[in-house]
């Protein structure tokens, strides 16, 4: 056994036209995976797919969805079947963060915004391809957190409420799902360096104190996160399930 090899495999990435879901998009087609490049604008969708697949030994294909659309969704996974076929690997990446500030002042449109894209639509995502993994007895579902969902938070308190959620999800699909061997497990990052996160980093004095916070001193980088989810994806983490790995430079070791 080939521990991380994904030849033969079609995974879908959500938005994976920039930052982390990108890097992991990337490096599973290194790795071998065919892979669904999906964000909600397609000219992204297929430039992005087209350079991944240069890179090979997998290739890509881009498919634009806004996934806080039910009807997008299940557009998006019967394309990406038409096309690629069935999917094995599932990593729910897109997010959303439309209100900054206090907890309790959350307008009640961004509470459904944030409950709609974070939560329910990898709820959906997964219903819709859990029946081909349960058929095959094999499948790996990956959901991107965050170490927000560790520690109280007032003004980023919404999106955190969705990052712990998500990491209840992955428990409830482990445990449900655990008998058909299929996996599912969450990453937490710390800050990383994307456009999704750039108003914490790009402040150079702010990004020192946060990197001087970490055990190692720097900030996150995509193809830091992308390394795990190739691991849970593939036959090297085919024993782990139901578990969130947290990825913060050591933040979470410190006083």
């Amino acid at each position: 056994m080939t521990l991380f090899d994904l030849g033969g495999k079609t995974a879908l990435v959500t938005g994976s036209t920039k930052g982390i879901g990108r890097a992991v998009a990337t490096q599973l087609v290194r790795a071998g995976a065919n892979v669904i490049v999906s964000s909600r604008t397609a000219e992204d969708c297929a430039s992005v797919a087209q350079e991944i697949s240069a890179i090979g030994p997998g290739r890509a294909v881009g498919i634009a969805a806004n996934i806080s659309h039910d009807e997008a969704i299940d557009r998006l996974v019967a394309e990406g079947r038409a096309q690629l076929g069935e999917i094995d690997i599932l990593v729910c990446n897109a997010a959303v963060n439309p209100y900054f500030g206090p907890f309790l002042e959350t307008p009640d449109d961004a509470f459904d915004k944030t409950i709609r894209v974070n939560i329910r639509s990898n709820m959906r995502l997964a219903r819709l391809v859990v029946p081909h993994m349960q058929a095959q007895r094999d499948g790996a579902i990956v959901v991107i957190s965050s170490i927000a969902a560790f520690k109280g938070s007032d003004n980023l308190g919404m999106y955190a409420l969705t990052k712990a959620a998500d990491t209840q999800l992955v428990r409830n699909l482990a445990v449900a799902y655990g008998a058909d061997n299929i996996r599912a497990n969450g990453i937490a990052p710390a800050l990383v360096k994307t456009d999704f996160a750039r108003a914490l980093w790009e402040d150079p004095a702010r990004a020192a104190r946060v990197a001087d916070s970490y055990a190692l001193k720097r900030l996150g980088e995509p193809d830091d996160i992308a390394g795990a989810a190739v691991f849970l994806a593939s036959p090297a983490g085919r024993w782990m399930t139901g578990q969130t790995l947290i990825i913060d430079g050591g933040w979470s070791v410190l006083d």
